[in-house]
């Protein structure tokens, strides 16, 4: 196999972030981008030489092209054998566990993720490690310092392989073996949940509507839900992956997902709804009348966990991410077991996996997961839920109800500020942190702040310190605002306000959320002096 050495030079801002690099499609399809950006990542694994490797992504536009280079530069790297999922697809759970399943040196999973697609629109590459899980950040730097030096990268003269046949070819000394990408997934998931009692409940007359988004867990849950588990056809709707996921915008939130909230808020509403987003490690949870945040998601699926047969015996610790709300950790606290509180961004709750000390995490941006794999799990979340329904025989408001009943009702929203110009993202950061200081004792449109602080974290099992990763306000009632950055956008930047309200266990838990949570946001804005930092008080989306 002849291999080609192509002289280059490092391109500005590739630089990975919490879930790899994302920019624009058309960025990605310059030349030497992509092939600079993939040399760099197996520059600073130490080689691809006898290793193996997972690829796999979302199916959007630029995804089986992509796919075919890293192919050319694993051979070119020495790679001994590469897992494909059939026609270029892998959710990006399904990849973790075969990562893990396989034994692979890591993965390569393209995708943006909840962002769109097309040749217009976003495009990702990520990697992840042996574990299944992002790589970390000391990797994550060394991809990027590599990036900022290289002169060359590797390809091999080859012909592209097919990938939308089963079986193993070999190209040179790599060999390919494209894979069914639910098979695997499946089987992983019967060993975890009650398929039996699933089954029964949807044979006693139970409805559902699945929401793939036209992203790539329509395959996996039309085998599951449809095929395996007896849901009519017709549950999963939008469930042909598309380059451009339909024109939509794959991220599973009210907003996003508004025709399936509609039908879940009518009178026509079937017993569950549920959405996936681009790359499916996403989740939203609907019920008859009733919303179930991602925050109440995570705690009720902490809390009921052990309905399950893979977590019957109990679960060690949970994790959430810092702009998470605290409804989890009063699971925990209930539970006498650990609770711990990470930077956003999946890789963080890694270690803790790794370690023992934890079995389910969750972000409040509708990720959430367990041991199972070291990535979030959208359709996994579903299962869950329908076992904990099937054992439960409840519906979904009821089992909302109780939790609040038992635990309180953490108030609970996010406001996004999208395609911010970074100056004055940055602008208003820095304001804030200039100020935590002196705002204790400080009264904001009737809230006093109780403490503020700007986040970090040593990691429990590393010791590894990371910095800067959010601005927590604390309010002496139980109410919280967080101002954080996103690192998911690819235009501008993207200023994220977390509102948070707690109501104990004798207050008031039948408020509207925006209604309860009027005081903190109000105090948040006059805080951060949004309207003069970055001209709007509106947020563009709000879940």
């Amino acid at each position: 196999m002849q291999i080609e050495t192509v002289q280059t030079s490092p391109i500005d801002g590739q630089l990975p972030g919490t879930s790899g690099l994302r920019k624009k499609t058309r960025v990605f399809m310059e030349r030497h981008y992509l092939e600079n950006f993939v040399q760099s990542i197996f520059d600073a694994i130490g080689g691809g030489a006898g290793k193996t490797f997972v690829v796999g992504g979302d199916g959007r536009y630029f995804n089986r092209a992509a796919i075919q280079t890293i192919l050319r530069i694993a051979a070119a790297n020495g790679a001994a054998c590469v897992i494909v999922g059939q026609a270029g697809i892998l959710s990006t759970p399904a990849a973790s566990h075969l990562i893990r399943l396989n034994g692979a040196d890591g993965g390569f999973i393209l995708s943006a993720s909840h962002n769109p697609g097309g040749i217009d629109e976003d495009f990702g590459l990520k990697f992840n490690a042996a574990n299944g899980g992002p790589a970390p950040e000391k990797l994550t730097a060394l991809m990027f310092e590599a990036t900022k030096s290289i002169t060359a990268y590797r390809m091999a003269v080859m012909d592209e392989v097919d990938l939308g046949t089963l079986g193993t070819v070999t190209v040179g000394d790599m060999r390919v073996q494209v894979v069914d990408p639910v098979a695997d997934y499946q089987a992983l998931m019967e060993t975890l949940f009650d398929f039996d009692a699933i089954r029964d409940l949807f044979a006693g007359g139970f409805t559902m509507r699945f929401d793939a988004m036209h992203a790539v867990t329509g395959p996996y849950a039309r085998a599951i839900l449809e095929g395996t588990l007896g849901a009519t056809s017709g549950t999963v709707i939008n469930g042909v992956p598309l380059e451009d996921f339909g024109k939509g915008h794959p991220d599973p939130n009210p907003i996003w997902a508004k025709s399936l909230m509609d039908l879940m808020m009518s009178d026509a509403a079937p017993d569950l709804g549920a959405a996936s987003d681009g790359d499916g490690d996403r989740n939203m949870i609907v019920g008859r009348g009733a919303y179930v945040t991602p925050s109440d998601s995570l705690a009720i699926l902490a809390a009921n966990a052990h309905l399950a047969p893979a977590y019957q015996d109990g679960i060690v610790g949970i994790a959430r991410s810092m702009p998470t709300s605290a409804a989890s950790d009063r699971v925990a606290n209930r539970l006498d077991i650990d609770c711990f509180e990470t930077p956003t961004g999946w890789k963080f709750f890694g270690n803790l996996l790794d370690a023992g000390k934890v079995t389910i995490c969750g972000e409040e941006s509708a990720g959430t997961g367990s041991d199972h794999v070291r990535e979030k799990d959208g359709l996994w979340a579903v299962l869950l839920w329908l076992n904990i329904l099937a054992a439960r025989k409840q519906p979904v408001a009821d089992i909302l109800s109780d939790h609040w009943q038992s635990y309180g009702r953490d108030y609970y929203s996010r406001y996004d500020y999208e395609a911010v110009a970074s100056e004055q993202a940055n602008a208003l950061m820095d304001a804030l942190r200039t100020r935590l200081d002196t705002l204790a004792g400080q009264s904001f449109a009737g809230q006093t702040v109780a403490a503020a602080d700007e986040f970090s974290y040593q990691d429990p099992v590393d010791g590894s310190i990371s910095q800067n990763q959010g601005v927590r306000i604390l309010f002496e009632n139980g109410g919280r605002a967080v101002f954080r950055l996103s690192g998911t956008g690819t235009m501008g930047a993207t200023l994220r306000l977390y509102l948070e309200q707690f109501s104990g266990i004798n207050g008031r838990c039948d408020l509207d959320p925006q209604e309860a949570l009027t005081p903190v946001r109000e105090a948040a804005q006059i805080i951060c002096d949004m309207q003069a930092k970055i001209g709007r008080t509106t947020p563009d989306v709000i879940t």
